[in-house]
């Protein structure tokens, strides 16, 4: 006859020296940072289409309900994205005979820090930045245009225009790039191939495109990204300050 089950468990958990049975290691309780930890994984590993709060809650081990008691909703999480993608921006003390160059420094680390993670960036669009991050990276760039004698107007509205394109980009290059690892996405082509297609485009119908085909395709998106920034920082000196309507009436 067999045993009793409950002496056979009991044998099964017995340490062969007679020791003391090992208790389990604690499991790690669930915080803010982990939950941005693990968003950022999904992020950097799967792309930005695949973050929901069940899968976060799957990366940490743990149930949905688990990150409800430190989250309000997925917007939410992309606060906690934004938040901790601005906190690796290192912010300059302000140069006024530098300030163009040091705009484009930090603009260009964002990017960067948005590529890290594809599709990040659309996590910064459509929303007003609460995150105290976020926050200090919005005073850095606002000290340093004004610093460069911007007027305060314009370099409010400057800074919404800029931060909008650097998410844009990041945005746009993490779409082609993701695209590039499918074999059916063909419409995704290199330079030499879109030059040879603007090339053979008819002469009678696209006459500029095939003159200067060479030029519309010229430099890569990072030459691209930095002509862009500059081109918006040249035209801001002497520049009149933006109307602002009254919607009080």
């Amino acid at each position: 006859m067999a045993s009793d089950p409950r002496h056979r468990r009991a044998a099964r958990h017995a340490q062969p020296d007679g020791g003391p049975v090992a208790s389990a290691p604690a499991k790690k309780p669930i915080t803010v940072d982990r939950i941005t930890d693990a968003a950022l994984q999904v992020v950097a590993t799967e792309g930005y289409d695949a973050l929901t709060v069940r899968r976060i809650a799957a990366v940490l081990g743990t149930g949905p309900s688990s990150l409800y008691a430190h989250i309000v909703n997925k917007d939410d999480i992309d606060d906690l994205l934004v938040g901790r993608i601005c906190a690796e921006i290192a912010l300059p003390e302000p140069d006024p005979a530098g300030w163009r160059d040091q705009i484009v420094d930090v603009y260009t680390q964002l990017r960067d820090q948005y590529l890290k993670y594809p599709g990040v960036s659309r996590a910064a669009l459509g929303t007003v930045p609460t995150n105290l991050d976020a926050l200090r990276v919005r005073e850095g760039l606002l000290a340093i245009l004004l610093a460069g004698g911007v007027p305060p107007q314009t370099a409010a509205w400057v800074l919404d225009a800029m931060s909008l394109y650097v998410s844009a980009y990041a945005l746009e290059q993490s779409l082609v790039q993701q695209r590039r690892k499918h074999p059916d996405q063909e419409w995704v082509v290199s330079r030499e191939e879109l030059l040879r297609r603007f090339t053979a485009l008819p002469a009678e119908t696209f006459p500029q495109t095939r003159r200067h085909a060479a030029e519309l395709t010229s430099g890569t998106g990072h030459d691209r990204f930095e002509f862009t920034l500059t081109l918006f920082l040249d035209n801001l000196t002497g520049l009149r300050p933006p109307p602002v309507s009254d919607n009080t009436a």
